[in-house]
């Protein structure tokens, strides 16, 4: 047993380093990679206004929309949007802040007086956006200008042209800004167990999500990360970060051009593994409360085990074929299901078959704060022995009890 304490944690920031070096350059390949031009074109603004001139142009249509209207009784008025983005819901109540993102469905929104939140899509009636936005119409093109959404009626305002759709033409939309870290949210979450007495124990775990929405693209990295001591000898360490980035062609189908992994675990005799991949991906179901999408492709799997018998390789390449499933469940209005599964077939020099599962119940305590019951679950069919001949558990289960932060 290696204590708590030792240069193997110098070694694992050193290979983070690594998979971020790995990661990266794949992302930005996949951000320059030419749109097919039969699927999704990018219609530009030509007029040459700033975008408070736009906003002054939408600032008229409103008004005139108001005029035409011979009696309009006090509940039906609407605000206008002078610093901010506004969204009224059905129950009629109006809310200011910025709007961050609409995708699957769910429109987030951050707000002085509510904070981050989420809302159901079809929940919100109007929408009056200040910031200008860019919006993926299915089967049409991605347009950007200042957004007007009323019932069922969508106009996107650009200088010298306004464009109207249906509502559920709409596939998602985001800022259309220049500053990056408009794209970005995420969550970070905390767990820490400490016992004294017969025996000394610590564990202490950590999750993270980050997330970068385009109108046409998401970008997830997740990072799940153990360790633990007893009588200040390490006894579990383990890391796992991953990177999905989805380019959505219709409001169903997306492709997956970058899948990337990086694992290790030297109690189950894995050094370093990393995995990467692609393929493609549809939505199975995409309602108010449910959320179901699949998606599969090639990959290939690295392996750097801790150690092996003298007649055995070290380090082991393997093709793969990788399915997933993501499933999200809105079981009430503060408690949230979320199901992540991953199937992993390769060669049996790198495990045969794997699988990474998580069951997380999120329960909103404020909103941006969180109670999160995590279960986890990993499996390999065929672990590697090591120069001892000992053979590694083929089951992992791990329950998680933490806070979690939404940023």
């Amino acid at each position: 047993m290696r204590s708590i304490f030792t240069m193997s944690s110098m070694e694992n920031f050193r290979y983070y380093l690594i998979v971020f070096a790995f990661f990266i350059p794949l992302f930005l390949l996949a951000e320059q990679l030419p749109e097919d031009p039969d699927v999704l074109h990018k219609v530009e603004d030509t007029s040459g206004l700033t975008p408070d001139e736009i906003r002054q142009v939408a600032k008229k249509l409103d008004k005139n929309e108001k005029l035409t209207v011979k009696k309009v009784h006090w509940e039906e008025l609407s605000p206008t949007p002078i610093t901010d983005d506004w969204i009224q819901t059905k129950s009629g109540e109006w809310f200011k802040g910025k709007i961050k993102a609409m995708y699957n469905e769910k429109l987030e929104f951050d707000s002085d007086e509510i904070g981050d939140y989420t809302f159901d899509f079809e929940d919100i009636q109007q929408i009056k956006s200040h910031q200008i936005l860019s919006v993926n119409i299915e089967n049409f093109a991605l347009v950007s200008g200042i957004l007007r959404l009323k019932d069922d009626k969508v106009t996107i305002i650009q200088g010298d042209v306004q464009y109207t759709f249906k509502r559920d033409e709409i596939i998602s939309f985001a800022p259309d800004a220049k500053n990056e870290r408009n794209f970005w949210s995420g969550k970070v979450t905390f767990s820490f167990d400490m016992r004294k007495g017969n025996s000394d124990q610590i564990d202490y775990s950590g999750e993270l999500n980050l997330k970068r929405r385009t109108a046409k693209s998401l970008l997830n990295i997740d990072y799940l990360g153990r360790i633990s001591s007893k009588e200040s000898t390490e006894i579990a360490n383990d890391h796992r970060l991953s990177l999905k980035y989805d380019r959505y062609i219709t409001r169903y189908f997306f492709w997956t051009p970058i899948s990337a992994e990086y694992y290790t675990d030297r109690y189950k005799n894995i050094a370093n593994q990393l995995t990467a991949g692609g393929g493609i991906g549809y939505t199975i179901y995409d309602e108010k409360e449910i959320f179901w999408s699949v998606s599969a492709g090639p990959a290939i799997v690295y392996t750097d085990y801790d150690t092996v018998k003298a007649d055995q390789e070290k380090q082991n390449y393997s093709p793969a074929f990788e399915m997933s499933t993501k499933l999200e469940y809105e079981l009430s209005k503060i408690t949230d299901l979320k199901f992540d599964y991953k199937v992993t077939l390769s060669d049996s020099k790198v495990g045969n078959y794997k699988h990474h599962m998580i069951m997380k119940f999120e329960n909103e305590l404020l909103s941006w704060l969180d109670l999160d019951l995590t279960g986890v679950w990993d499996y390999v069919a065929s672990p590697q022995e090591d120069n001892q001949g000992s053979i590694p558990k083929k089951s992992d289960f791990q329950f998680l009890v933490g806070i979690g932060i939404d940023f």
